[in-house]
């Protein structure tokens, strides 16, 4: 066992001790889902449960992977998503059916301007936690909007999208906005009180991947784990990315709409383009945890205990 994973495992057997020390805090009970209401792909050994809507691709439930503790994540309390502004009426009666009590909508204004806002069910309003974007998305609008070839290529081409995207992911880390945006999401999750929570952002894949991936990584599912569940996106999005890239090109917006493929999918290189610098800034996975999230053992005793069983 590597020395961080000794350190995190460590820190769940800390936390499971330290439960016995808190006020009395049950993990809310999630709603039974519905047969109808979840699709299983297998990944692995392990399950992806996906909630299929037609507004929306890339809803999951982040529960069901297997700890290296020899626990399991409960379903049915956390679930992470793409941008839910077109959510038809059948897509609110299923998100209705998972029972949510708490939306939070890591999108920056510009992205909810254009794509408007979360559509959910009587009585759910989203809370708005903007997680900079470093303008990528004025960037695609602009690129798109011009029509022009030749722009689009120097914006994008010659392996520039790739490097805005490891830019991207290295911001979630150096930010301090964008770690305290990640943090009070985690803390939420972690609160006995709160039930069933969904966070998402446009694309469900880069700043919903990424604290998705902590997340996991913060309950001691295995690293390799985390990064499947990461890398899934590109499973999700695959068919809808394509529509919109045949799309642009059929209406003439753009001639090679194959530069947008590296800002529409998720990388390993981007992920650790991110936890290189976790660890260069922090030193360990752990040590982020507490002194770049801040988050304390109360809180990553609570997170045990809610979330695994």
């Amino acid at each position: 066992m590597s020395r961080a994973r000794t350190r995190l495992a460590t820190a769940a057997a800390l936390a499971a001790l330290a439960i016995g020390t808190l006020p009395a805090a049950s993990a809310t009970a999630a709603p039974a889902p519905a047969s109808s209401a979840g699709f299983h792909h297998p990944w692995g050994a392990e399950t992806i449960r996906q909630i299929p809507l037609q507004g929306a691709v890339n809803v999951r439930d982040i529960g069901g992977y297997r700890t290296y503790t020899g626990g399991q994540v409960r379903q049915g309390l956390v679930y992470r998503s793409d941008a839910l502004s077109k959510l038809t009426p059948a897509d609110l009666t299923a998100v209705s059916a998972l029972g949510l009590t708490k939306v939070v909508d890591f999108r920056i204004p510009m992205e909810i301007q254009y794509d408007g806002p979360d559509r959910l069910p009587p009585g759910l309003s989203p809370t708005s936690r903007p997680v900079s974007d470093l303008g990528l998305y004025g960037t695609l609008v602009g690129a798109i909007s011009s029509g022009d070839p030749v722009k689009q290529e120097q914006m994008l081409g010659g392996g520039r999208a790739e490097a805005y995207m490891r830019d991207i992911y290295r911001t979630f880390v150096t930010s301090p906005e964008n770690r305290a945006q990640f943090a009070a999401t985690l803390r939420e999750i972690a609160d006995g009180g709160q039930g069933p929570l969904l966070y998402h952002c446009t694309s469900g894949k880069d700043r919903t991947g990424w604290v998705s991936y902590v997340l996991l990584r913060a309950l001691a599912v295995p690293e390799s784990s985390a990064e499947r569940d990461y890398l899934a996106s590109n499973t999700f999005r695959a068919a809808y990315d394509a529509q919109l890239r045949a799309g642009l090109k059929q209406s003439g917006r753009m001639q090679n709409p194959d530069l947008l493929i590296p800002l529409q999918e998720v990388r390993q290189d981007y992920l650790a383009s991110a936890t290189a610098q976790l660890e260069a800034d922090y030193g360990s996975f752990y040590d982020y945890l507490t002194d770049g999230l801040g988050l304390d053992l109360r809180t990553l005793a609570r997170l045990q205990k809610k979330m695994v069983r």
